[in-house]
């Protein structure tokens, strides 16, 4: 069953297991609208999940192209025929089943129902996040993850790791951006999202004792 991690907001797992946790984002608001896709495999679990919720998702976001964020997105343009939204610099080549005619591409500072997008890049070209201001919420995408993903105390916010990245240099260059934003919570993708707290926790990873 999915979890209802703040009012409206559902942490919807795909896949767990001792060595990948994978999930979506449903914000069941005026127009339900779902956040990434999981990979084309995981749609069934997907679909079940959404079953659970008994909701229908009307807008799908994209944050960026990685298998495991855009995977399913054919599945789910082919059940439920949502409104999609993509990175304007995503390659959806290898996605069958959808057409690049038949989404909107979506760039930094655009306004997408309650989220306005921020280019967050460095672990991928395309990364987003989006930030629903209302809420005071941020899905970060890949630009953080939570830091039980690499075997420390969950509750805070660390880089994704370099060996699944394009940039680290880049990717923490990027942060600075989030902290432009007023919000409370960051629903990460892998690791444990951080519900409290969490732009002071990211304002102390990136702006650190001695930091130049």
């Amino acid at each position: 069953m999915p979890t209802e991690l703040l009012s409206g907001v559902y942490d919807i797992t795909v896949m767990e297991g001792t060595d990948r946790r994978l999930r979506a984002y449903l914000f069941d608001d005026p127009a339900p609208t779902l956040v990434d896709t999981g990979l084309e495999s995981t749609t069934d679990r997907l679909f079940a999940e959404l079953d659970d919720l008994g909701v229908e998702p009307e807008r799908v976001v994209v944050t960026h192209g990685d298998g495991d964020h855009v995977g399913g997105l054919a599945s789910v343009v082919d059940r439920f025929d949502p409104e999609v939204f993509v990175p304007e610099q995503t390659e959806l080549g290898s996605v069958d089943g959808v057409e690049d005619g038949g989404v909107t591409r979506y760039g930094h500072g655009d306004e997408i129902g309650p989220f306005e997008a921020v280019h967050v890049p460095g672990h991928e070209p395309d990364n987003h996040a989006l930030v629903d201001a209302d809420r005071e919420i941020v899905v970060a995408g890949d630009a953080v993850s939570g830091s039980d993903q690499r075997g420390l105390p969950e509750g805070y916010l660390i880089l994704p790791p370099a060996v699944f990245s394009d940039d680290l240099n880049e990717a923490e260059e990027s942060l600075e951006r989030l902290l432009e934003y007023e919000f409370d919570a960051v629903l990460v993708f892998h690791g444990s999202s951080v519900l409290e707290g969490a732009k002071e926790k990211l304002d102390r990873f990136v702006n650190f004792p001695g930091r130049p």
